[in-house]
């Protein structure tokens, strides 16, 4: 498969994204080639840590290939849309479950689908290039692949935060990234040495000498996101209006990246994020999180949001409501229903 590099090195197992042209982009197919890899190194004693990376500067991954699901699910096959999805979360549930370390290099977008593959990981390290975000409210989806649990859990320690960026799709960028999803901040220059160095010892240590960061700027950062997240933490009929009433920079940012998103998404994600907890497990989100995709297309608003995004891309969904309190109780709660049979499960090795 040329959209993906999966081999051994040394005492590692190696993943590592080829689609640089499509910013590194998952496919369906390599979400089956990842999960089969880790299955088979799991039980190999010569593979010691996973390494995951990808190539080209501007992109770990920025999302999941969402082209094939506009078309299958334009033509009435969901299907497709719901396979992929399935398959995928399964992946993220293993990668956040894995036995071995696994250590992935987040470089440039990291975005959707790729916090899904990154940020599940035991150690996951960032540059000062990396934008970390999940942007998909403003596609008609929630933020899904386990972004939830992250977000969840973020919530949980300050609240309203996790609606924040789940609602805005706001990008962390560099050390901002150290919020929630990436554990360490390694200059770029340092890469290619921090990986030969876990390849030949098959130990995800990183020397202190190679990390960075600027505390006083990540604290400052953090005094920011305490005051927006507050707004997100009100109920959601009033988010919209407490966000008009701050004059700040950021707060008007995110009035601005409120009022493009769907509406019912947002409603959903809000919902989901109250439903899990600081206990919660990635299990929990992920089956949550299908619970919508799996409906998304047939009753949501994904197809009008990728339309609008990738394919047409004039920026301009025609959402059913107007403003995130248009939408009811009812209509969330029906988006977030039990599927019964149709439910997310998951293999007996990671259950």
């Amino acid at each position: 498969m040329t959209d993906i590099s999966i081999r051994t090195d040394g005492r590692a197992g190696r993943i590592t994204l080829t689609r640089e042209k499509a910013l590194n982009a998952l496919t369906y197919e390599m979400c089956l080639a990842i999960d089969a890899a880790l299955k088979d190194w799991a039980e190999d004693p010569a593979v010691q840590l996973v390494l995951i990376d990808a190539e080209g500067e501007k992109a770990f991954c920025a999302g999941g290939d969402i082209v094939e699901m506009y078309e299958t699910g334009s033509a009435g096959n969901y299907d497709y849309g719901r396979t992929f999805w399935r398959d995928e979360y399964v992946m993220n549930a293993r990668l956040a479950a894995y036995p071995k370390p696994i250590v992935a290099f987040l470089q440039g977008f990291t975005m959707g689908g790729g916090v899904g593959l990154g940020c599940h990981a035991a150690h996951r390290i960032i540059a000062e290039t990396s934008q970390i975000a999940m942007p998909e409210c403003g596609i008609g989806l929630v933020p899904d692949v386990g972004g939830s649990h992250i977000l969840a859990k973020l919530s949980a320690l300050h609240p309203g935060a996790g609606a924040w960026l789940g609602a805005t799709g706001h990008r962390l960028r560099g050390m901002h990234g150290l919020f929630g999803f990436a554990d360490h901040l390694v200059e770029e220059s340092h890469w290619p040495a921090l990986k030969a160095r876990m390849v030949e010892t098959g130990q995800p240590a990183i020397p202190p000498e190679m990390e960075s960061g600027n505390l006083a700027a990540q604290a400052d950062f953090y005094i920011q996101m305490r005051g927006i997240a507050a707004h997100f933490d009100k109920p959601r009929t009033e988010i919209a209006a407490s966000l008009a009433a701050d004059p700040s920079e950021l707060a008007q940012q995110a009035l601005k990246a409120l009022t493009r998103a769907d509406p019912l998404a947002t409603a959903c994600h809000i919902e989901i994020l109250r439903r899990l907890g600081p206990s919660s497990t990635i299990h929990e989100a992920l089956a949550l999180e299908y619970r919508f995709t799996h409906r998304c297309m047939e009753h949501g608003n994904f197809l009008e949001g990728i339309r609008a995004a990738v394919i047409d891309k004039d920026r301009a969904p025609k959402w059913p409501h107007a403003a995130l309190a248009e939408v009811t109780e009812a209509e969330v709660q029906a988006m977030l229903a039990p599927l019964g049979d149709d439910g997310l499960t998951f293999p007996e090795d990671i259950s």
